[in-house]
Parts: C-alpha cells; sequence; structure tokens
C-alpha cells in the first residue's frame, strides 16, 4: 500500500491518538512504561461479607452452574467444579500465567486467539452468583468466594494473559459493583476486596493513554471502571480513590462528547459495541445514584438518552434481534438474565428507563430483571414503538412499515471504519433477517476470511473488481475512507438514498423504498471499473431461481439489470451470529460488465 494512503489515514486518526498508541508502545518495548514496574501482593478473601439482606426473588439463573457458556454459543464445562482460566476449548491447548501480560502476544498459537482465554475472566459469573447468594440458594455464596480467590491465587497480579487489556481489567471492576449492589452492599467493601480493586485500577491508569488513543469502547470502558472502583476505593480512605474517581469521571465526560454524537450514533460502527456502551453507561449511573454521586453533566445524559434510543430504533421487539452490524467480539457487559446473547431487549431496557424515564418494553418481561436486580424503579411511562429514522451523524437510515424494516447503512466516517459496508442493506420482515450481514467471525483471521466477513463480500452491496470498499491496512484498519453523498430520506414516501465513490473512481448510487409486503432497491453504478458484483445474502433456506426470480417459500427477489448479467448465482457464503462460530447461507449474486443501473425488488405477501 502506498506510503500517500497511510500518512492520509494517520492524519485521520488524529496525531494526538497516533501519539498515545505510540507512547504506550514505546514503554512497552523499553520497559520505560510505569505499567512495566507495577509490583502488588495476591489479593485474599473473604471479598464479599455474608448476605444479610432480604430474600430476593427472581428467576433463578442457569448460567455458570455447571458448564460456561463464552460468546453466547460455545459451552464449556468446568474441569474440578471451577472454570478453567487458560484454557482454549476449540484446541485443547493452556497459557499459563507465569509471564508479564507484555510478553504475552494476543494471537499466539498457546491461545489462538487470546479473546477466549481472557472470556472467564470477564466475572461474568460473579453477577450470576451474586444474584444466587441474594436468592439464598444454598452455597453460592461460598462458590462466589471460592471462586474470587481461586482466580486471584492463579492469575497473580499483572502475570498471565488475563491482565493484558486494560478493558479487561475494566469489566471486571464494573461486575463486582454490580455484585455489590445485588448482595445490598453499599457500605465500605472488606479489606480482600479493596486490595483487588486497587490492583485492578493500579493496572488501567499507565495505560488509559492507550485506551483514550483507541476512540472506541475501551477508553469509555477504562474510564467507567475508574470512576467507579475510584469512589467505592474513595469511601474505604484509599487516599488515591478520589483522583482516580476524579480522573473517571472526566474521561469518561470528554469521551462521550467526542464518540457520541447528538443523534446517538457511537464511533464504532457496530450493534454489538453499541450495546457495551449503553450497558456501560447504564453501569456508571446506577452505581453514581447508589452511591449518592454528584450527577454527570447534562451533556453526558443528553448523548446517553440518544444512545439508548439508538439501539431501542434497530432492535426488533419480538425477538429482540438486530442487524448483524459491525465488529462484533462477543462482549456481553451486563449478562444478567439468561435470554440469548443476540437478545439485546435486557439493554434496552435498562437504558431507556435510566436515561429516557421510558420503558422500551412491556411491564412484565424477562428484560426487566436486570432493573430488578439493581435496584431501579421501572418508569411509569412507555416509549412509542420504534419508527422510522434517520441517524445521519453516523450513516443510518431505518424504514419501518408495517412488521418489516429495512436499514441503509451509508459511511459518515469521522473514526475508523473496522467493516466495508458502505451501503449494505439489511432487511427483517416479522422478526427474520431475510437481507442479511456476514458479521465477524474472529479477529484471529487470515486476509481471506477478514475479507469474506468485514469487506464487501460479507455484505449486501457491490463489489467493483473483485477489491474492497477501501484499502486494507492492517487487521483493524482501512485506508482512504469513504464518505457517502447525494444522501436523502422521506419518512413520507419511506424511502432512503445514499452514494459513495471509491478510491478508484468506481461510484454507486443506492436508494431503497420500503411499503408494506415489498422493498425495492435502486443501484446505478457509474465511473471507473471493468465488472462489479452485487451480492444478496438470504437467510438459511432452500432458495431457487425460478425463471427471473429467487423464491423461498412466500419470498421473492427478483433483480432487473439495464445491461445482460455476466452471471448469475446462487451460491454459497459464511456467515458468523456469535464471536469464532460460523455456517453457510445462500447469496444471489449478479455480476455486471460495467456501468448500468439494477433494480431488486424483494415481496414477501
Amino acid at each position: 500500500m502506498s506510503t500517500a494512503i497511510r500518512l492520509r489515514t494517520i492524519a485521520k486518526l488524529g496525531p494526538a491518538n497516533v501519539a498515545r498508541v505510540a507512547a504506550y508502545r514505546l514503554g512497552l518495548a523499553t520497559g520505560l512504561g510505569r505499567v512495566r514496574r507495577l509490583k502488588a501482593r495476591t489479593p485474599h478473601g473473604p471479598f464479599f461479607p455474608t448476605y444479610d439482606g432480604p430474600t430476593r426473588t427472581w428467576p433463578a439463573r442457569q448460567t455458570w452452574r455447571r458448564e460456561a457458556t463464552y460468546f453466547g454459543w460455545l459451552s464449556v464445562p468446568f474441569d474440578g467444579g471451577r472454570p478453567d482460566w487458560f484454557l482454549n476449548p476449540l484446541t485443547g491447548k493452556r497459557v499459563g500465567a507465569d509471564r508479564p501480560w507484555w510478553e504475552i502476544s494476543d494471537f499466539d498459537e498457546a491461545s489462538g486467539d487470546i479473546k477466549i482465554i481472557w472470556e472467564p475472566s470477564r466475572f461474568d459469573w460473579v453477577l450470576s452468583i451474586a444474584q444466587g447468594a441474594a436468592s439464598r440458594e444454598p452455597g453460592e455464596a461460598a462458590r462466589l468466594e471460592d471462586w474470587l480467590g481461586d482466580w486471584c491465587r492463579r492469575n497473580p497480579p499483572y502475570l498471565g494473559p488475563n491482565w493484558k487489556c486494560g478493558q479487561e481489567t475494566s469489566i471486571r471492576v464494573m461486575h463486582l459493583a454490580m455484585a455489590s449492589l445485588i448482595l445490598i452492599q453499599r457500605g465500605v467493601p472488606l479489606p480482600g476486596l479493596r486490595d483487588l480493586l486497587r490492583i485492578h485500577l493500579a493496572r488501567i491508569m499507565p495505560t488509559i493513554g492507550y485506551a483514550i488513543g483507541q476512540d472506541n469502547n475501551h477508553g469509555t470502558s477504562e474510564a467507567a471502571a475508574l470512576f467507579i472502583g475510584g469512589s467505592w476505593l474513595h469511601a474505604a480512605g484509599d487516599t488515591d480513590g478520589a483522583r482516580w474517581a476524579n480522573l473517571g469521571r472526566s474521561l469518561l465526560e470528554n469521551g462521550i462528547a467526542r464518540l457520541v454524537a447528538s443523534d446517538g450514533s457511537f464511533s464504532q460502527h457496530s450493534l454489538n459495541y453499541h450495546r457495551v456502551l449503553v450497558d456501560t453507561l447504564s453501569m456508571v449511573e446506577v452505581w453514581r445514584r447508589a452511591r449518592d454521586l454528584r450527577p454527570f453533566s447534562g451533556l453526558l445524559y443528553e448523548r446517553a438518552a440518544a444512545a439508548a434510543l439508538w439501539l431501542f430504533t434497530l432492535i426488533e421487539p419480538s425477538s429482540g434481534d438486530g442487524p448483524n452490524l459491525g465488529a462484533n467480539d462477543g462482549a456481553r457487559l451486563l449478562p444478567l438474565t439468561d435470554t440469548g446473547y443476540r437478545d439485546f431487549r435486557p439493554s434496552v431496557q435498562t437504558a431507556m428507563a435510566l436515561f429516557a424515564d421510558r420503558l422500551a418494553y412491556d411491564r412484565e418481561g424477562i428484560w426487566n430483571l436486570p432493573l430488578h436486580c439493581l435496584g431501579i424503579r421501572l418508569p411509569q411511562a412507555q416509549a412509542e414503538p420504534p419508527r422510522s429514522r434517520q441517524f445521519d451523524d453516523g450513516g443510518y437510515a431505518v424504514l419501518r412499515a408495517e412488521t418489516a424494516m429495512a436499514l441503509l447503512r451509508y459511511p459518515r466516517f469521522r473514526f475508523r471504519p473496522s467493516q466495508g459496508d458502505a451501503l449494505h442493506v439489511d432487511l427483517w420482515i416479522d422478526g427474520t433477517n431475510v437481507l442479511r450481514d456476514a458479521g465477524t467471525f474472529s479477529y484471529n483471521a487470515d486476509r481471506q476470511t477478514l475479507d469474506t466477513f468485514n469487506g464487501a463480500a460479507g455484505h449486501n452491496a457491490v463489489q467493483f473488481d473483485g477489491r474492497d470498499q477501501m484499502p486494507r491496512l492492517g487487521r483493524f484498519l482501512f485506508g482512504e475512507w469513504l464518505q457517502a453523498d447525494s444522501v436523502a430520506f422521506d419518512t413520507g414516501r419511506s424511502t432512503a438514498e445514499a452514494a459513495v465513490t471509491d478510491w478508484r473512481g468506481a461510484r454507486h448510487h443506492r436508494q431503497i423504498a420500503l411499503e408494506d409486503g415489498r422493498l425495492t432497491v435502486r443501484d446505478h453504478l457509474a465511473g471507473r471499473f471493468s465488472s462489479a458484483v452485487l451480492r444478496w445474502r438470504l437467510a438459511p433456506g432452500d432458495w431457487s431461481i425460478v425463471g427471473q426470480d429467487v423464491r423461498k417459500g412466500a419470498y421473492r427477489l427478483s433483480v432487473r439489470s439495464e445491461a445482460e448479467p455476466v452471471r448469475k448465482e446462487i451460491v454459497l457464503g459464511r456467515e458468523s451470529l456469535h464471536y469464532l462460530q460460523q455456517h453457510e447461507v445462500p447469496v444471489l449474486e449478479i455480476e455486471v460488465g460495467g456501468p448500468t443501473s439494477l433494480v431488486s425488488e424483494f415481496t414477501w405477501r
């Protein structure tokens, strides 16, 4: 890739962010970084006092009883009654905790993808066991102490993979705090828990600049942990607590103002990372209220409410699922129910109650469990059902008609894109995702696999001359960021449109129109290219080409082109609905030999 493209991309990332990341890497490489000089003793329990509150009644949790569930789909039995903190269950290989974390690669032969090693150390089980202890289920309080003690012994401070990431460290802090609220323990933490919190915040502090430099959920999560953990330690008389809490508050205020647009769009163009954001903000606000701490700024609450509405708008109420949009690493930050990983309703309900003072869904339903567990009153008011809405700051046009939803994704990149999904269209009918996105699968993948999932081939879009929409500069970085033009949105006609021109001069203009029983997509291809492929990624099932149509039951897709297509066929593609999981899906491909216009019509009545 040319030096000019790299320099332009660095300029877009921002000199300050590039400097933060460079300083972090230099500090690790030279040993000058403060994080390499951290030392601490291993904490010892007890961590939580004996629960003496009222017996709390809610549905018994099954998660983390006899097995763990990684990324919402992979069941991993416990060996010896506890999680194996260092096992990759997909390969059977284990890593150790005998080396400082900075000597461990994210993607080495032993760990494979380090995210699978991190999964049990996110302390999701702390929440589940705390819920059981608050319900006075026999043995749950003892199990919580046993597992926390085992984790501390096997993960001595700053040794091994589970200390490698400041965000992973932050998630543990937030989960410990939420467990204390579930257990109605708002007093001073016990010495063992104070020590555990302190070594976590001490790990976050030296690399917080790197987290902020990412312009994503790393910064918001780590700021939240500093605020929550710091205020907790301050209440216990720790001299560093107030400093950490104040820094966390400041970084969170600045981060939300920068990363969340006024329409609620987040810097990470991802449905799941948006859930990570709203869950983080929900935990921060629940903690602030429980501890009677000073409120945040009006701007933060405005942006939090907008972010909650954004997520509410994109989620299908009947299933709780939504478009498989953007990067998805399997994160689910506030798992207080046994609902499926792709059910976003518990997070939406919690955030809407906290920041919009509205219920997104019914007063009766499992999505209310987080509110009950964390002591949040249910608002009296009910939000209006999701409707057609444009989020132009982020580049999303949502059309709704009866029981159908269509999404047009167009680029408004102020922050680095992680997927080549310009002008992708998602279609949902009666809660079923009929035209769909390929997802992510894995960050630890070869170039071909990365392109298959997060390149143009992984989306309902047009690919010119077999290349991607933007040149790939690295695993998580594209160059020559696209910008949409000719953007229009009309709720009266139920239409949306936008156009992009790539770095080699190929242009794609797309208009979508949604009505009851019909989605019409008009594509105009122009500029410099020799061939182009239009893809429609279909829901799994027995699709067949019948004349000019592609059919499956009541679904019918027809594509007309001004020029005779070079090729029209259904091929097998791949899709990932959960991290590290994939399966085959049918993909309709229409190849044309030059500039032309195409009309795709999808009907279901």
